[in-house]
């Protein structure tokens, strides 16, 4: 299947410490690709060069068959790239519709007062992806009063509103329970598969790994370790001693 995003020779160098170190591998349109890996391995400073928060990131990466590298993260999203980051990135003090309302507008880059058909529109999308994301409950809801859990779907659905591609979330789960982990990387599997969209996630949560991803990456110290399905990394030697450490 031809590839959706390919990245060739990327390395990122932050002075004398090298944070990516040659990095090279294809994601086929559709798939669901988990980044793992220690602290430290990189696979955060890779989703920043995916999309375009780094400057001085030598080599390719080519999206949609063009070389995106040198372009902002504004003109990567309307390329069709969206994104979550790891610490929550909401409008606090607004509420949940309200939050989600503002993607949409951001999305259409229609900046004049909403009304009339437009705003009737825009609401109703909005309506639309609380439900989806199950938050419809939730919309008069200041976000600052939200879980944890709660505040990460309501992200997930706003990064959903300019329809992307390509979507990046880096440690969606972190800080949650167990019981959340999973539901919200379920949800968020479902809906990348009804939609066709292409998913790479960085997570520490093996048993998500392995439940969502059908293709892993490991990553250690800014290389590449191991690459394939997650049966092929759970049985790998090299990831395992990574994980458990040599002497298991």
């Amino acid at each position: 299947m031809q590839p959706i995003l390919s990245a060739r020779h990327i390395r990122k160098a932050y002075g004398a410490f090298i944070a990516l170190k040659d990095i090279s591998f294809d994601i086929p349109r559709g798939e669901r690709h988990a980044l793992i890996g220690p602290n430290g391995a990189g696979k955060s400073t890779f989703i920043a060069c995916i999309a375009g928060q780094l400057p001085g990131v030598e080599g390719e990466m080519i999206f949609k068959g063009e070389n995106i590298l040198a372009l902002p993260p504004a003109r990567l999203a309307k390329r069709g790239i969206g994104r979550t980051f790891q610490i929550s990135r909401a409008f606090l003090h607004m509420s949940v519709l309200e939050n989600m309302m503002a993607a949409y507008v951001i999305a259409s880059g229609k900046w004049a007062s909403l009304s009339g058909r437009v705003y009737a529109e825009k609401i109703d999308r909005a309506h639309a992806m609380l439900e989806t994301v199950g938050l419809a409950e939730r919309s008069r809801d200041t976000v600052a009063d939200l879980s944890l859990g709660d505040r990460k779907r309501l992200e997930f659905g706003m990064a959903l509103a300019a329809d992307p591609d390509l979507l990046l979330l880096d440690e969606p789960t972190a800080g949650m329970s167990i019981k959340e982990r999973h539901f919200l990387m379920e949800m968020v599997a479902e809906r990348v598969d009804a939609t066709g969209k292409t998913l790479i996630f960085v997570e520490h949560d093996i048993d998500v790994v392995m439940k969502i991803a059908r293709r892993v990456t490991v990553m250690v110290r800014g290389a590449i370790l191991a690459q394939g399905s997650p049966e092929d990394i759970k049985a790998n030697d090299e990831v395992q001693a990574v994980y458990l450490g040599g002497g298991h």
